[in-house]
């Protein structure tokens, strides 16, 4: 039997401390919240989004395929926010606008990765981690706990049976929604196109919102999800108030773990030391927009 190398032991034990957090949000942001049948609508909710994860993992692993790992999470969303609304104590403006964005987003997104992925044939990735079952299993759950960490604060005001009138809060959410998912799909329209171009076929963007920052469909993506807080907060109460970690969280991935990390390495290796790159980088905002240095 092949014995397992270092990436594969710390995915092992990385697994219990990913379900540990997503236990604990879970139970926190079921305080308060309604039932069905005496259990928590929350963590019944919280559980399915890992539920789905592991569903579509099995294939994802006997295929040794990534093609659905975007557009599964984007189903998650969708799902868990549409039986939220379902199962609600007493929805209202609110919840109908919480799922409403959310699917919204989800749905872009999804459907956007998924050409994504198979017009390219792979993601990269997953180059390394498909071929291994216990790292391909913690990448399926950390979208678990990704998808679920994302949502508690709009799933926690979804379950709740607190409900108050759409005030100044959700006005303001609502409008940092618009121009977080603006920014969102205006940049990654303009990367798609630089890409389709034959004549930018190995380079990097640097124009539009790219050349205000390296990095604006992330800064997008995570103004959205203040934005969703914000709308979620006002029906909040005691342990929900935990939920509010759902955009720190956000921001924390994508600036310090799979996003910008991520790609940062990956465009020094490939462009590292050429001129025009190291001037970019110098000159341009990593995360939020703003005029070039």
């Amino acid at each position: 039997m092949r014995s397992m190398n270092r990436e594969e032991r710390t995915a092992i034990a990385a697994i219990p401390a990913v379900l540990v957090v997503g236990a604990a949000v879970g139970w926190m942001g079921s305080r308060g919240g309604g039932t069905v049948s005496g259990l928590p609508i929350f963590a019944a909710l919280y559980g399915l989004a890992f539920l789905i994860q592991w569903a579509v993992f099995v294939p994802s692993y006997l295929l040794r395929s990534e093609r659905f790992f975007d557009i599964t999470g984007s189903v998650t969303y969708v799902s868990v926010v549409a039986l939220a609304v379902a199962l609600s104590p007493a929805p209202d403006t609110r919840s109908v606008l919480l799922a409403l964005l959310i699917a919204i987003w989800a749905s872009r997104l999804g459907t956007f990765l998924l050409r994504r992925v198979l017009r390219s044939g792979k993601d990269e990735r997953f180059d390394q981690i498909k071929r291994s079952f216990a790292r391909l299993f913690l990448t399926w759950t950390l979208q678990g706990l990704w998808v679920s960490l994302t949502l508690a604060a709009a799933l926690a005001a979804l379950t709740t049976g607190v409900r108050q009138p759409v005030g100044v809060p959700a006005f303001v959410g609502l409008g940092l929604w618009i121009v977080g998912f603006g920014f969102e799909v205006l940049a990654d329209a303009q990367k798609a196109a630089f890409r389709a171009d034959p004549g930018n076929a190995g380079e990097f963007i640097r124009s539009g919102l790219w050349r205000w920052s390296r990095h604006p469909n992330y800064f997008g993506e995570i103004l959205l999800w203040i934005g969703i807080a914000v709308i979620a907060a006002p029906v909040l109460r005691g342990w929900q108030w935990a939920t509010l970690i759902s955009p720190a969280f956000v921001a924390l991935l994508l600036t310090r773990v799979s996003g910008i990390p991520m790609l940062e390495k990956r465009a020094d290796k490939k462009w590292g030391g050429r001129e025009d790159y190291e001037a970019y980088k110098r000159t341009t905002s990593v995360l939020i927009p703003r005029p070039p240095r």
